[in-house]
């Protein structure tokens, strides 16, 4: 296709794998990317959406721009690191825009880019200011390496006091951000995931909310032979079963009451690409007993219609964060669907099961979002060792997520070189809240009434985060507590909770 950045080769190494075929030295911390931010300009939507997805995959920020003066609009107004300019824009010469950057914002590392490629076209590029050359159509690889180039060379320039923490060192071939770590159960799932990703075999993906599932479909695709088509997430848990039904078979005009015409499904958009099934215990029976006609044979027949409509070739990654023995038993997941989409089963721990990985993620957090939501020149804050052994003995139900959310709220409170110490880090969840055996003046009580205490107020702060986690629905919080829905109603009576006051309902 015209533009795009083409998918690697036969026999070529994916940036992912020149990344892990590196020593940690070679490569550069992900704490680091996540405060390189790049700005790539070029009237081609799909070469600005390929550019993105390879680009945030690797860490980056990436923010883009079809036209010169959107562009410069942006460089005004945003602090960027690298920009990558088309040579031949569709209202504007990519020179011209070159040479404007050059003026306003000299720090910035330019890099031409260009479909009509030439000795000339690169020399006059590198005249008029551009770091390097890089003609279309170019790989994912290529673009990697020459941002990684790019990034080593920036990092290099800054003040050592604005250079990301290094005391994260680890870069693991997760290629995302929110996957960082060092764990050997985390680095079991990547690899299964990377063994997976370059064939066609359905993955099934276990694992509570917030651990990152999506995140390891999203690699899956990337690094599969289907990564120039289509990755369509599709959250079976957002939608009632008809509207599910016709957002993923699509309809026919005249199915139902407002089916004005023709419409495709999810599944024929994601058509030679892959389809993410995230939450798929929460489908309904009925409907898993259609998707099986077409995960077996490929044939899908829209709503409403009487004769085959198309065939698919569409590759299944499925997700849920149930207890997946409980779904097959109790049928929330069919087994002849399960057994079909689950060729490779890959399990995400939870964060708690991995509390060596959570100072790598403060730190990774602390920087991104530092350079997110402060302007360039602010010093950066670090947290102090107290402070990470703090937030390793959190139980982050929330998992990565929770985290992440708790980071940011965090940059956004504290000043500028500071120390972060545990009193300033604001935990958001109530099980986070509960300070556990650290007893204070509990200690001067009583055994019994200093337990009775502590029970008290573990069932409270329990029963309203796990209400609240679930919306309000009783059914799904008896499930997840495994407790039948009389003893919830009990045990929230005896503490005066009301399913309404907890999920904000007026």
């Amino acid at each position: 296709m015209k533009g795009s950045v083409r998918p690697n080769g036969p026999g070529e190494p994916s940036p992912l794998e020149l990344l892990s075929s590196q020593t940690t030295a070679d490569v550069l911390p992900a704490e680091v990317k996540a405060s390189i931010r790049i700005l790539v300009v070029d009237d081609d939507r799909t070469l600005l959406e390929s550019c993105t997805s390879v680009l945030e995959n690797e860490g980056y920020i990436c923010q883009t721009a079809r036209r010169a003066d959107e562009a410069l609009s942006l460089i005004n107004t945003r602090s960027f690191d690298v920009v990558l300019v088309d040579l031949y824009l569709s209202e504007s010469s990519g020179f011209e825009l070159l040479a404007q950057i050059r003026a306003k914002r000299p720090d910035i590392l330019p890099i031409v880019i260009t479909g009509r490629p030439s000795v000339e076209s690169g020399i006059q590029a590198i005249q008029a200011g551009a770091w390097n050359y890089l003609p279309k159509p170019f790989t994912a690889m290529q673009l990697s390496v020459l941002l990684g180039r790019a990034a080593y060379r920036i990092n290099g320039s800054r003040k050592p006091q604005h250079r990301a923490n290094e005391t994260v060192r680890s870069v693991r071939p997760s290629g995302t951000k929110l996957l960082l770590g060092v764990s050997r159960t985390l680095r079991q799932a990547v690899d299964a995931a990377l063994r997976a990703a370059p064939t066609d075999a359905s993955v099934f993906i276990t694992g509570a909310s917030g651990t990152g599932k999506e995140l390891i479909a999203q690699i899956i695709h990337e690094r599969s032979r289907r990564a120039a088509r289509a990755f369509v997430p599709v959250n079976c848990a957002a939608l009632p079963e008809t509207l599910l039904e016709s957002e993923m078979f699509g309809y026919r005009k005249g199915a139902f009451t407002g089916a004005v015409r023709d419409k495709r499904g999810l599944l024929e958009t994601a058509h030679q690409g892959t389809l993410f099934l995230d939450e798929i215990g929460e489908m309904s029976p009925a409907l898993q007993t259609k998707l099986l006609r077409v995960v077996q044979d490929g044939v899908l027949r829209r709503l409403g219609s009487e004769v085959q409509d198309a065939v698919v070739d569409v590759r299944f990654v499925s997700a849920t964060n149930r207890d997946l023995d409980e779904a097959l038993a109790t049928g929330a997941i069919r087994p002849d669907l399960y057994y079909r989409l689950c060729v490779v089963p890959i399990h995400l721990p939870s964060l708690r099961e991995r509390p060596e990985d959570i100072p790598a993620l403060a730190n990774h957090f602390l920087v991104h979002y530092w350079q997110r939501h402060r302007g360039p020149g602010q010093e950066q804050p670090r947290f102090s060792g107290a402070a990470l052994d703090f937030l390793a003995g959190q139980e982050w139900p929330g998992n990565v997520r929770e985290l992440q959310n708790v980071v940011e709220h965090l940059t956004v409170m504290v000043d500028e070189g500071s120390i972060v110490e545990p009193e300033n880090i604001p935990l958001q969840s109530a099980e986070s809240q509960v300070e556990g055996f650290r007893l204070g003046r509990e200690s001067l009580r009583p055994f019994h009434e200093a337990k009775g205490s502590f029970i008290e107020q573990f069932e409270r702060q329990y029963l309203a985060s796990l209400v609240a986690r679930e919306g309000g629905n009783m059914s799904a919080a008896a499930r997840r507590a495994k407790v039948d829905r009389t003893t919830l109603y009990r045990l929230m009576s005896k503490h005066g909770l009301s399913r309404s006051s907890l999920v904000g309902e007026a």
